[in-house]
Formats: structure tokens, sequence, C-alpha cells
């Protein structure tokens, strides 16, 4: 059987605010500076597949010619 202690039932002591602050701060840094990593790794994926997309569709649109409307003359009213 374990010996109850006051540590299991109590909280330790006070954290210091400057500690809690520093914690808070890290955390957030840390967060923020994943989401950003994450955002970055999406964005240069969807830019491939951007550039891939457009360069499959850029032969396709040089193949068809465009047409023209023809000029009407004093003959064909």
């Amino acid at each position: 059987m374990t010996t109850a202690t006051k540590d299991k039932f109590f909280k330790p002591g006070r954290v210091d605010a400057r500690d809690k602050a520093a914690t808070t701060d890290h955390t957030a840094r840390a967060i923020i500076a994943a989401e950003s990593t994450a955002r970055d790794k999406k964005t240069e994926k969807l830019k491939a597949l951007r550039m891939l997309r457009e360069a499959e569709a850029a032969p396709e649109a040089a193949a068809k010619p465009v047409k023209r409307p023809t000029k009407k003359t004093a003959k064909d009213v």
C-alpha cells in the first residue's frame, strides 16, 4: 500500500506569472510556426498542381485554331 503524502492531494507551490507567460508564449509560437509550415507546404503543392495542369492544357489550346467571323461585304447583304 502506498503512503499518502501531501504532494498527492495538494498542488505544489504557486507558478510564477512570468514562467506561465513564457510557457504560453512558447506554446503559441510553436502552434503558429506549425500552421505556417503547413500553409507553405499546401501552397507549394497547389502551385505544382496548377503548373502541371497549365502545362498539360497549353498544347491543347495551341492546337485549336481560332475562328474569326468573316467580314460582310456589300454583296453579302
